[in-house]
């Protein structure tokens, strides 16, 4: 019999072996039009979740979905992970929650006709993982956004911080539950 896969098993797994270093970086800091994304991962009771692990992904800013493979770097002596390279932008970041279950990633701005990153959420007590979008700036043209009904619309719009900064925060269930996309079986 095989050994059940972690989509199988309940277990905080995806902290340690997954992330990678600069995982959340998209783009370098050296990049001024350069966006952060964070926020807090809260689990049915409102607790703070500080082992899970997120996956975005987006539009470069021209509006195409083909982000540059192979910006993850490794260290010729070691062999280990160095890293991201810092000038291809892939449109995909891999970030662990903190211990009090913050996450953030810097990235471009998306483009206009896709205004939002994709989000993949892995967690403790999930058996399959959870799909999202965070918007930025919602395009009142987005399908998918026009047929969520609009007391849940503003779980997936971020709150803008700043110029360069927006909050994203995810409730797995309970009040306030952010909406998750169900995209068959």
């Amino acid at each position: 019999m095989p050994l059940p896969t972690p989509s199988q098993t309940v277990g905080p797994f995806y902290g340690y072996a997954l992330p990678f270093p600069g995982g959340g970086e998209i783009a370098g800091a050296h990049r001024p039009d350069a966006i952060t994304l964070h926020g807090l991962v809260y689990d049915g009771a409102g607790r703070p979740v500080p082992d899970a692990l997120l996956e975005t992904w987006q539009a470069h800013p021209d509006g195409s979905l083909t982000g540059r493979p192979g910006s993850l770097r490794r260290d010729p002596v070691t062999g280990g992970f160095a890293g991201r390279g810092t000038t291809d932008f892939t449109g995909f970041a891999r970030v662990a929650t903190d211990a009090a279950g913050h996450w953030e990633v810097r990235t471009l701005p998306p483009p206009p006709q896709r205004p939002y990153l994709s989000i993949c959420v892995f967690a403790r007590g999930l058996l399959h993982h959870l799909f999202t979008r965070a918007y930025l700036d919602p395009a009142p043209h987005d399908p998918l956004l026009a047929a969520v009904p609009a007391p849940r619309r503003p779980t997936l719009l971020t709150t803008r911080e700043d110029d360069h900064t927006y909050r994203f925060d995810i409730r797995l269930q309970g009040e306030g539950e952010t909406v998750f996309l169900d995209f068959g079986a």
